[in-house]
């Protein structure tokens, strides 16, 4: 039997996340034939079949769910492995991939990018942005060195240093901006506007409110805190958004914003990474630096 290639291990991990030999292709930048022709050569070389191949989806097979698993430990094993010398680099450099959830992203990362361009110019950084479930997967297996996450994770396998602890702040119509401030507990009374389901920030307004997201009451949702403040401003509801979305989110929509009452409720970011990672230390040291930057 001839050798198994990273290269085949990379296309078929990509294969089973994507579902679809197209996604997969696209995801790995190769053309579908080429990817396709890498899989056969894999089931060849292993003599069994990995994937059956469906019109629209792929299913694996008992071999290939089983591969999978070990194709991810090898490939993150590889991953930190070509991490390790810059263990030994007086400074951080090379690729970093930093991931975000959406509720951070847009408010700090600009920041965040400009900061570490001048004080690491030899770093690499590729940012994404996703919600806190795909990034604790990317994190899991590798595809992300480290990420701005709302804590805590509950994640046994992550070092987790908090950076920020900001408000929650409540978002009114303009013309609602005379009338009293609402005690959190009032608020579930209120037509109150959510992200979708996915966003941890859903959670954490839930939470607030003291409401339960498997209860029955209709709750107005959107895809960003944006479409939320627009949507107040168009007179409907009201929503809770963190108080470093005030500048970029209110500037333009005729809203009002208002500090809770105490207890003011708050969250808190930090920057995880796993504890496994060669880079730890410099991230730790990266982590001390944030507040300061931010």
């Amino acid at each position: 039997m001839n050798e198994i290639t990273l290269k085949q291990l990379r296309y078929f991990h990509s294969l089973t996340q994507h579902g679809h030999f197209g996604r997969a292709a696209e995801a790995c930048e190769i053309s579908q034939p080429a990817l396709s022709f890498q899989i056969r050569e894999l089931e060849r070389q292993l003599g069994a079949q990995l994937v059956e191949r469906g019109s629209r989806q792929i299913h694996l097979t008992a071999l290939g769910a089983s591969l999978v698993v070990r194709a991810r430990d090898i490939l993150q094993a590889v991953d930190e492995l070509s991490q390790l010398a810059r263990c030994y680099s007086e400074t951080l450099s090379g690729k970093l991939r930093l991931g975000a959830i959406p509720t951070v992203a847009p408010y700090l990362l600009p920041r965040l990018i400009g900061c570490l361009r001048q004080h690491y110019p030899l770093l690499e950084l590729r940012p994404r942005e996703a919600v806190t479930q795909k990034l604790l997967s990317d994190l899991l297996e590798a595809r992300l060195d480290v990420a701005l996450l709302a804590l805590p994770t509950a994640e046994s396998w992550l070092t987790e240093v908090p950076i920020i602890k900001e408000e929650f702040v409540l978002v009114r119509p303009l013309a609602d901006a005379a009338k009293p401030v609402p005690q959190t507990s009032a608020l579930r009374e209120l037509e109150l506007l959510l992200l979708e389901e996915g966003h941890c920030l859903r959670e954490q307004a839930l939470s607030v409110c003291q409401l339960s997201s498997s209860g029955p009451r209709d709750l107005i949702e959107g895809n960003s805190l944006s479409t939320l403040v627009q949507m107040v401003g168009a007179g409907i509801g009201v929503t809770l958004i963190p108080e470093m979305a005030i500048p970029v989110e209110t500037a333009s929509s005729p809203v009002s914003v208002a500090r809770l009452p105490d207890p003011r409720p708050y969250r808190t970011i930090g920057l995880v990474w796993r504890k496994s990672n060669p880079i730890g230390d410099k991230l730790a040291e990266l982590a001390i630096q944030l507040p300061g930057w931010l």
